[in-house]
This record gives C-alpha cells, sequence and structure tokens, in this order.
C-alpha cells in the first residue's frame, strides 16, 4: 500500500551513466523504468526531474572557460536528452510519459505548466520536466524542489548511489554515520550535502519533506513509497 499519493522523483545524471563513463547506460535506464513502473501500478502519482551530469554541467563547464549562462543553458539541453531517454524507456515498459520542458522547444517537448504536470498525472501518465528553472545559476536540485512544490508532491525521493544522508561522504570518509531521519535546521547547521542551499531552504520553507535512498538496488523505489524505512528522510 503507498504512502504518499503524489511524488516528485529527482534523479542525477550521473546515475544514468551505470557501468559507463559518460552518457547513457541502457541497462541503468531499463532497471529504472522497471521501478516506476512498480509505483506506478501502487496507483501513485509521478512526477520526475533529471539532470544532465552525465552529459554536460554548466558549472564545471564555467570553470573550463565557458561563460556560465551559456554552459547552465548547455546543462539544460542535456537534462532533455536525459529526459527523452528515460521516456523513451517508460513507453517500452509500458508506461504513457510525457516530457515538458521549461524553455519551449516544441515538438521536443510541451512546455511546462504546472497545471499541465499535474492533469497528466491525474491522468496516469509519468511526467518528466526538464531544463531545470529553465534559468541559468539554478541547479537541477533547485528545480526538483520548485517542482515539487509547485506540483503538491506530498515528498520529494532523492535517488542517489548511497542510501541516505552521512555524517561525511561515505565514500570518502569510512568513520561516516548515516541518519535515518534529520531534520532542515540539523542539515543547514552541519553543512551537509543533501542538495545545494538553494533547494534545501526551498523545501524547509515550503514544508516539503526529502526521503534520499539508494536508487540503484532494484526494488527501493517501492520500498520507500510504501513507507519502509530505508534511506534517509529530512523534514522540518
Amino acid at each position: 500500500m503507498a504512502k504518499y499519493k503524489r511524488i516528485l522523483l529527482k534523479l542525477s545524471g550521473e546515475s544514468l551513466m551505470g557501468s559507463k563513463q559518460f552518457g547513457i547506460d541502457e541497462v541503468r535506464l531499463g532497471e529504472y523504468a522497471k521501478q516506476i513502473k512498480e509505483i506506478h501500478e501502487e496507483g501513485v502519482q509521478i512526477g520526475i526531474v533529471i539532470g544532465g551530469g552525465n552529459i554536460f554541467r554548466g558549472l564545471s563547464g564555467a570553470g573550463k572557460g565557458f561563460d556560465r549562462v551559456k554552459g547552465d543553458q548547455m546543462g539544460m539541453l542535456a537534462t532533455v536528452i536525459n529526459s527523452l531517454a528515460l521516456s523513451s524507456a517508460l513507453t517500452v515498459a509500458g508506461l504513457k510519459a510525457k516530457v515538458l520542458t521549461a524553455i519551449r522547444m516544441e515538438p521536443i517537448g510541451e512546455f511546462y505548466s504546472k497545471w499541465k504536470a499535474i492533469e497528466c498525472m491525474e491522468r496516469g501518465e509519468v511526467v518528466i520536466m526538464s531544463c531545470g528553472t529553465g534559468a541559468p545559476y539554478f541547479t537541477t536540485d533547485t528545480g526538483s524542489s520548485l517542482r515539487g512544490i509547485e506540483i503538491e508532491a506530498d515528498v520529494m525521493l532523492k535517488g542517489t548511489r548511497v542510501d541516505g544522508v552521512y555524517t561525511a561522504d561515505p565514500e570518502k570518509d569510512p568513520t561516516a554515520t548515516k541518519f535515518d531521519e534529520i531534520t532542515y535546521d540539523e542539515v543547514l547547521r552541519r553543512g551537509l550535502k543533501v542538495m545545494d542551499l538553494t533547494a534545501t531552504c526551498m523545501c524547509k520553507e515550503n514544508n516539503l519533506p526529502i526521503v534520499v535512498f539508494d536508487m540503484d538496488t532494484p526494488g527501493n523505489l517501492q520500498k520507500v513509497v510504501c513507507g519502509d524505512n530505508i534511506g534517509t528522510l529530512v523534514h522540518n
């Protein structure tokens, strides 16, 4: 039995690389589509935001000499590529999926609006919202926070390579310990990199809880949606 009626699923672009060094791993894409189908069959309304770091990251591009605005725009286009790939994988899995873009680029995707996204989800379509916020200097973390708040999601589910929020980066510090739950105030006080500061403050101010979990383990998405105690709950 699903705990949440409507979710915002945030996926990193890097997660789509799977075992590859760049681009999109078709096997990983198929695994994600299968997990998304599982929760769709539970009656959950699903909105998705994907990053573009597997193709291009605007901030790192700026550090290599790209104009920051143009770099961020390139990153937005990378999210569209990932969104189209996931949309295709979901269609193959038997789901209806809609790609909405924060920048007009019909016929690649329809122009995003809150009401269009909600209408599609209520019809049973999976809605993938690309291009971040549509503005430079904002990350896809902030884009996912904004979209989660706009579509009135019950929770943001942040699928990552690690199984929750730790006192330090567990891939670098073997003594790092995991939180089962933590408040936004504690995240900000400790300077934990759950999301960027803007995204974290938006979720705090609008009372949108986040569950950070390991999306790469098959079945975990369904477990989180059904309320199993995996990952880390971040809340007010």
